[in-house]
């Protein structure tokens, strides 16, 4: 993981702490709000790879079970191990196994996200999230009311949150920071949609993102 995009995890994780008093948070504050946030993930993380090890052996259970009871083995002697046997890959394995691909995926990146935090060598992955947060700080009146501009008529209060915090991190980025690549801003914004919004928040976001390039001249 590079580390921009590790910080923008954290920036999202760390903006979805915050309350509506967003100008009250000092810096110190952020820091705490960042510790917290990674002992969050790490325990996240572990409790979602016992889940994904438990589905594991359930899974290897239900093979062995199969094989057992497959007719080629029933009509075997006790005392001799069983043949291996074509094995189907019905709906409800591979269900089974897309959910714990998932779950290895989140609980890696959280630990990624943790160990670029921790390491003082990726002291910049933290002090671009706080950068990110400090700037919403001083500018999240403008930010919001462009939010509130491109969103057809939609109450800014209404919007999902998870919408909204992306879209102030990107926004963030393209107006007030500038050095990261825009393809990557918004690409990496519609990424943490896809990760963890609804459906059709890709789509919002990604029209809305090309509305304020086009409007501030960044195309």
């Amino acid at each position: 993981m590079q580390a921009r995009r590790a910080a923008r995890e954290l920036a999202f994780i760390l903006f979805s702490q915050f309350d509506k008093k967003i100008t009250k948070y000092s810096k110190d504050d952020l820091e705490n709000i960042i510790l917290k946030s990674v002992r969050i993930l790490t325990g996240n993380a572990s409790d979602e790879l016992k889940v994904s090890v438990g589905a594991l052996i359930d899974m290897k259970n239900r093979i062995d079970d199969y094989e057992a009871e497959h007719e080629i083995n029933l009509n075997r002697p006790l005392e001799v191990a069983n043949l291996p046997v074509p094995l189907p890959m019905t709906f409800d394995m591979t269900g089974r196994i897309d959910e714990m691909i998932d779950i290895a995926e989140k609980a890696l990146l959280a630990l990624e996200i943790a160990e670029f935090t921790t390491l003082d060598s990726q002291s910049d992955v933290k002090n671009y999230a706080i950068q990110i947060a400090e700037l919403f700080q001083k500018n999240h009146d403008e930010v919001d009311k462009m939010i509130q501009k491109y969103s057809k008529g939609w109450d800014l209060d209404r919007l999902v949150k998870m919408d909204k915090d992306i879209l102030r991190i990107a926004i963030v980025e393209l107006l007030y920071i500038k050095d990261a690549p825009m393809k990557v801003v918004v690409d990496e914004a519609l990424e943490l949609a896809k990760k963890y919004s609804t459906d059709d928040s890709s789509a919002f976001i990604n029209g809305i993102l090309a509305k304020v390039i086009i409007d501030n001249g960044l195309n």
